[in-house]
């Protein structure tokens, strides 16, 4: 049986499979289905020869939530919530996108304001209710709701987190009227403080709910159609993997599914090439994205913005995206100057060279004519170079530079633009970029990964076998994961032990029984992962603190305070005994544990040019180099490369430029070592 990852991007869909018995393993490329995408997922399983009855488990990463709600494309959704709030969600926190930008405009509001109701009702900070629900005005909201044809409702009160009876009384009220409807709960969704990010993160449940039901029942038809009777898994922007019926009810854990599993195969990589710290990169034809890997782990953060304004309250893989990758378009702004990005040709038209339409030069284009790129892509479709050079040349004729200086202008922007999301990533988690390993993912990545690197003072950069289809196989490595929270504020010396040791066993019980619901069959095997969100008296703001599993007395609240100074002087660079640590809230992360591919042991050749596929001139810093090209997976142990030279891989190409040379690693990885 296969156990088989998919990664549905932008531009490729991605796929990377291992047989569980034997070891072997398949991957495949093809381009994203826009109209209906589980096409492309079915498509790249049959161009890998993967028999759809002998899959065990499909691990799909998918931007299907992410997409709708970045373009409003999802059925009318409905919030009701407290007299007096309707529009908390639009007036946000007040912060500034640009500090002296006077003419900033917000996105658009995930509900729309007609579609945004209030009932009178109270509960108070300690859970009581003050003034009960409005039964009359309940009602009259929920005709308005079933009047209007709204598909799905957010119900969002004030200070539900410390009770959610109210909300569950509102929708009792609305499933009489309306029983067809989604409805979602801010105190089922995130019971934490602070309405503006729980009331948001409910409306994105609510939004994209109808979209990922549809999506997922076409998916699961299709599949099922086609022979599947496997179990398939949704990726979870937290690192981990659902059930589809999770996936279902809860679209917010996915806004990063496809760049989870990328951030997953770095992990799996820290055990495999001995290097603790890893910035992994992916750069795929639509985007760049940048995280952080520390003893195997990504770094999570609970204060994620999918867009200014619009903060997401869930445990997330703390993953920076930027518009830049292969298909990022060349363009001459008002001032005459050269910019590449944010818009991107997609699959659909594509780079120029592709020949489906497209007109204005990309990235790809670029290290096509530049020589860095196979004209026929390996064999696998020819690429239009003509269409590629007059693209450029008129480019080039808007800005006076000669074609190939533009070309190279372009791709020297471009990764520009990859090395400030890294710099803005590092700065912004107190990170030095020289302790850490630049690793380079997706299948443009590896063409500009030594000349980011370079430009962050990084000496080494790792591209692993499977880099063009590393999200892929990261979905593969991943594991079950739940995630649960309860909020709970008091300073540590304060704090009601008895009350905080029954929260965790709770929610240790809550998360375990999930993980069971969704099919892990081995409660003994399941990971707890315990921690709490903590601050100063009187901060803003929360950083996760670890916890020891047991039950806690006070002799654990030293340590505990301890480890929360270490953390807060590793994410901010400063602590202090002046001022007392507080909980705010705790959490459960509970992991079931999947089975990893087998190993892949390096096989040595004393024969040097048994890798090299021939020659190619190759334009470096203005002018043209003859390089040796070699194939990638006829790489072994033995071969030591200087550049300039092209390493070429079934889904992904390498760029050694000058003043570097790279060696082939127990696993298959490249690992090049820069001259700075």
């Amino acid at each position: 049986m296969w156990r088989v990852g998919i990664d549905v991007g932008g531009t490729f869909t991605d796929l990377f499979a291992w047989e569980e018995r034997t070891g072997k393993q398949v991957s495949a490329k093809v381009l994203t289905t826009k109209q209906d995408r589980s096409i492309a997922v079915l498509e790249s399983i049959e161009k890998a020869g993967i028999d759809i009855s002998d899959i065990s488990y499909l691990m799909h990463g998918t931007t299907t939530a992410t997409n709708a709600l970045i373009e409003r494309s999802y059925p009318n959704a409905a919030l009701i919530t407290t007299e007096g709030f309707r529009d908390t969600i639009e007036i946000g926190r007040q912060h500034r996108q640009h500090l002296y930008d006077p003419y900033q405009t917000k996105p658009k509001p995930i509900i729309n304001r007609r579609y945004r109701f209030t009932v009178p009702e109270r509960t108070n900070v300690h859970g009581e209710s003050e003034r009960p629900l409005d039964v009359t005005a309940a009602r009259e909201v929920a005709e308005k709701v079933k009047a209007a044809k709204i598909q799905s409702v957010a119900i969002g009160f004030i200070n539900s987190y410390a009770s959610g009876k109210h909300e569950e009384q509102m929708r009792d009220i609305l499933r009489e009227c309306c029983p067809d409807i989604h409805i979602v709960l801010s105190s089922e969704t995130r019971p934490i403080f602070r309405e503006h990010g729980r009331f948001v993160t409910t409306a994105v449940r609510a939004a994209c709910m109808p979209v990922m039901v549809k999506y997922m029942d076409d998916l699961e038809n299709r599949l099922s159609q086609n022979g599947f009777s496997g179990k398939l898994l949704i990726l979870k922007s937290s690192g981990g993997v659902m059930s589809a019926d999770a996936a279902r009810q809860h679209p917010e854990d996915m806004l990063e599914s496809g760049p989870a599993g990328g951030v997953a195969y770095a992990g799996y990589l820290t055990e495999k090439v001995g290097f603790e710290r890893i910035l992994h990169t992916d750069v795929g034809g639509t985007s760049f994205d940048v995280s952080i890997v520390e003893h195997g782990k990504g770094l999570i953060t609970r204060d994620h913005e999918l867009e200014w304004e619009v903060p997401i309250v869930v445990p997330m893989l703390d993953i920076h995206s930027v518009g830049s990758g292969g298909g990022s378009i060349g363009w001459v702004d008002a001032g005459g100057s050269l910019r590449v990005g944010p818009k991107s040709a997609g699959s659909e038209p594509g780079p120029v060279c592709y020949g489906r339409g497209g007109t204005q030069p990309t990235i790809t284009d670029a290290n096509l004519l530049l020589g860095r790129l196979d004209p026929t892509l390996n064999g696998k479709i020819n690429l239009d170079v003509k269409a590629s050079q007059m693209a450029m040349e008129k480019l080039a004729g808007e800005i006076g530079l000669p074609t190939l200086a533009t070309a190279e202008g372009m791709i020297r922007i471009g990764c520009e633009y990859m090395a400030q999301a890294v710099k803005k990533v590092l700065v912004a988690r107190g990170r030095d970029p020289r302790d850490f390993v630049y690793t380079s993912f997706g299948g443009a990545g590896a063409l500009a990964a030594c000349f980011v690197a370079k430009s962050m003072n990084i000496p080494k950069v790792i591209v692993p076998p499977h880099a063009g289809v590393a999200s892929a196989f990261g979905a593969t490595v991943m594991d079950l994961r739940q995630d649960v929270e309860h909020f709970y504020y008091a300073p540590v010396k304060d704090a009601d032990l008895e009350k905080v040791n029954t929260i965790l066993n709770e929610l240790e019980t809550k998360a375990r029984k999930e993980l069971i619901h969704q099919g892990f069959s081995n409660d003994a095997e399941i990971e707890i992962i315990r921690s709490a969100q903590m601050r100063y008296v009187g901060q803003s703001y929360e950083v996760d603190t670890p916890l020891p599993n047991g039950t806690l007395n006070a002799d654990n609240l030293p340590d505990i305070e301890k480890a929360f100074h270490g953390v807060h002087m590793q994410e901010f660079g400063v602590s202090s005994d002046d001022f007392a640590p507080a909980f705010v809230s705790f959490s459960i992360t509970a992991i079931g544990q999947m089975d990893n591919p087998p190993p892949v042991e390096m096989q040595c050749s004393e024969d040097d040019q048994s890798a090299i596929k021939g020659q190619r001139d190759v334009y470096f810093d203005g002018a043209w180099i003859n390089c040796n090209v070699y194939k990638g997976e006829s790489l072994t142990t033995h071969h030591r490369i200087e550049g300039p030279a092209i390493i070429e891989y079934d889904h992904a190409c390498t760029v050694l430029p000058p003043h570097t040379h790279a060696r082939v690693n127990t696993m298959g990885a490249l690992v090049i070592d820069i001259q700075i």
